[in-house]
């Protein structure tokens, strides 16, 4: 029988999950899985996962005391409820799952240091070891450098809202783990920079951008993995077939799931080492010089960490409202 296109996928790229949804990875059954603020306050508001959020909730009453306020009773709810959902995750996969620092740290290093250290604290007194925990960060010049201390402290890092290759060389040259590319949302850009309604997608500027990423790191011989990421089709998905990971949607995995057809593997090491590729040396003035002529990368890295506040803000509030009905 003829094996679908995510049987064939998972034989040369590791398959992760890109939800909260914990039905869902059991459906599935990825290796990894990542989530989001966004996910998160998306699964946080489902019925079946209430008593998540509540459970969560009373737990924060008692670590505080009846003396608390509902205010500093939810702030604690709300730090604890992506390990939480990363523990229930967890329970299902047998590899890692990515739980994001709060967006508003992203240019913070020494907040995002202290959270990611909070975060892995979390985890570890439940029992699970932070070898199966990445700490998300955004991919700014302090996020980076946060990763880079928590690295060396045996914390590993998944480095998200990448969007240039400025980003990705830093984040190869600091020790980060794991690099979270967005194809669907570099995509996004161009479609609305361009006016153009579609890309084929092996000329879509994610796919490209992603394609460049990997080829730089395997021409170079850096450790750090390739996971793409935020996807809007199966043609961006079958065109990194061979990347190290690939994090993708329920829906776009149960398209692959039933969609036939031979897949050709497009990145490989070998073929990546082959290439002439110009090294280059990233420090924080070039850094920033890349970035600021990165028109693309600078719009949706300060999109992406603002729309991951906004989720974090409805999260706060609906935690909040859930607390005043559980003690009402």
């Amino acid at each position: 029988m003829a094996k679908n296109l995510l049987e064939q996928l998972s034989e040369m790229t590791v398959v992760v999950a890109d939800t909260g949804d914990l039905e869902a990875i059991e459906t599935f059954k990825p290796r990894d899985a990542t989530t989001n603020p966004s996910l998160i306050t998306a699964a946080a508001q489902m019925p079946q996962y209430q008593s998540i959020v509540d459970d969560t909730l009373k737990g924060a009453r008692e670590s505080l005391g009846a003396a608390a306020s509902a205010d500093e009773v939810a702030t604690l709810a709300f730090d604890r409820l992506a390990v939480s959902f990363g523990l229930k995750i967890l329970e299902i996969i047998p590899g890692r799952v990515s739980t994001e620092v709060d967006a508003r740290l992203s240019f913070d290093t020494e907040g995002t240091v202290a959270k990611g250290r909070e975060i892995i604290a979390q985890y570890e007194a439940k029992g699970v070891s932070k070898e199966r925990i990445l700490i998300k960060i955004a991919s700014t010049w302090e996020g980076i450098k946060a990763a880079e201390i928590l690295e060396k402290e045996g914390i590993h890092c998944n480095l998200t809202l990448l969007f240039g290759l400025h980003q990705a060389i830093a984040c190869a040259e600091a020790g980060v783990t794991l690099i979270s590319p967005f194809v669907g949302r570099i995509l996004d850009w161009y479609k609305k920079d361009t006016g153009r309604d579609s890309y084929p997608a092996p000329e879509d500027p994610g796919v490209l951008s992603v394609t460049e990423v990997y080829n730089y790191y395997k021409k170079f011989g850096y450790k750090t993995e390739v996971m793409g990421a935020s996807f809007r089709n199966i043609g961006e998905i079958t065109e990194l077939a061979g990347c190290d990971l690939l994090t993708i949607s329920p829906a776009l995995l149960a398209e692959l799931q039933s969609s036939e057809g031979e897949l050709v593997r497009k990145l490989d090491p070998a073929k990546a080492a082959e290439q002439s590729i110009e090294k280059i040396s990233i420090d924080k003035d070039t850094f920033e010089k890349m970035h600021a002529d990165n028109r693309m990368a600078t719009d949706k890295l300060s999109e992406g960490i603002d729309g991951f506040a906004k989720a974090l803000v409805s999260l706060e509030q609906m935690l909040k409202d859930r607390l005043a009905t559980l003690e009402a």
